[in-house]
């Protein structure tokens, strides 16, 4: 069985109804975790769906376990998670999970599968500019970690690596469950021949020639913790603590005198080094 995970936040029901309709088609099991201050209308048959409303936010990596778990008990092999604004062929999930599935047979520690992503911004393919190629089998090629947006997991290995670490609340979610299934040997990869158009950041803007991301200011205080919380533990790539580490910086200078709401994000950035500094983990409601 294949199940699907899809996580809700203020969705534009007009993209979301149509992820939903696709998703509804191609697997079991249909569990929407929604993160909203008020809950979200679905006009859906709900005989095969789960549907949880947690008014107050608990998080991506809480969300991600609730439906993770609600997957499990009814007896799903395989998980698929997705943004609300993620957009998926009509076989998307059919040709992920035969590529675990002939992982499984090869007997290749593949414990999930994520398609290559096109920005909904540029219309191109994303290609991470410091992340390198593990190692290629055929349509899969495995990498260091790839987002949690269209992530097919192998269920079965979840009590090897473990659930989602919801002390991150959101940013590094996805990657760090990536680099603590390398601890237990396992790899991640991404289907070369399967797309998913999704959404990264609400907006993008220039700097010095390079064009980033932007995001909603409460994003940096999770941003900027996160980065020194991940920096502290030994199974995060080198690279990757070198990378964020000397773009903090220019992050802070960007989002605090380039963007709109400079004050607000100013407050946020700050509250996020000093909890980061702190060891201090959670919602940001829960520390200011």
């Amino acid at each position: 069985m294949i199940g699907a995970t899809v996580i809700l936040y203020k969705p534009d029901m007009g993209i979301t109804q149509d992820l939903l309709e696709t998703v509804l088609k191609q697997v079991d099991v249909v569990s929407i975790v929604d993160n909203s201050p008020v809950a979200t209308e679905l006009l859906f048959d709900k005989s095969n769906m789960h549907y949880h409303h947690f008014p107050n936010n608990i998080g991506i990596a809480a969300a991600h376990n609730v439906g993770l778990r609600d997957l499990r008990s009814s007896g799903c092999e395989y998980g698929m998670l997705l943004d609300q604004d993620s957009t998926i062929d009509e076989d998307f999930a059919f040709r992920l999970s035969s590529l675990l599935v002939a992982s499984k047979v090869e007997k290749r520690p593949v414990v999930a599968i994520g398609p290559r992503i096109i920005c909904s911004f540029s219309e191109k393919t994303v290609k991470p500019r410091v992340q390198r190629e593990v190692l290629v089998y055929d349509e899969i090629v495995c990498v260091t970690q790839i987002i949690s947006s269209g992530m097919m997991i192998d269920l079965s290995q979840l009590d090897a690596i473990g659930y989602k670490d919801e002390t991150l609340f959101i940013d590094g979610v996805d990657h760090e469950w990536c680099w603590r299934a390398k601890q237990q040997n396992l790899m991640v990869a991404i289907a070369d021949k399967v797309e998913m158009i999704h959404r990264l950041g609400d907006s993008r803007s220039k700097f010095a020639g390079i064009t980033y991301k932007v995001g909603s200011p409460v994003r940096l205080y999770y941003q900027f913790r996160n980065i020194l919380l991940l920096s502290r533990r030994g199974y995060v790539p080198r690279y990757w603590k070198t990378r964020n580490l000397c773009v903090l910086p220019i992050r802070f200078f960007a989002n605090s005198l380039l963007q709109d709401r400079k004050l607000e994000r100013l407050k946020f950035m700050l509250c996020g080094l000093w909890d980061g500094i702190c060891k201090k983990d959670g919602a940001f409601s829960d520390n200011w």
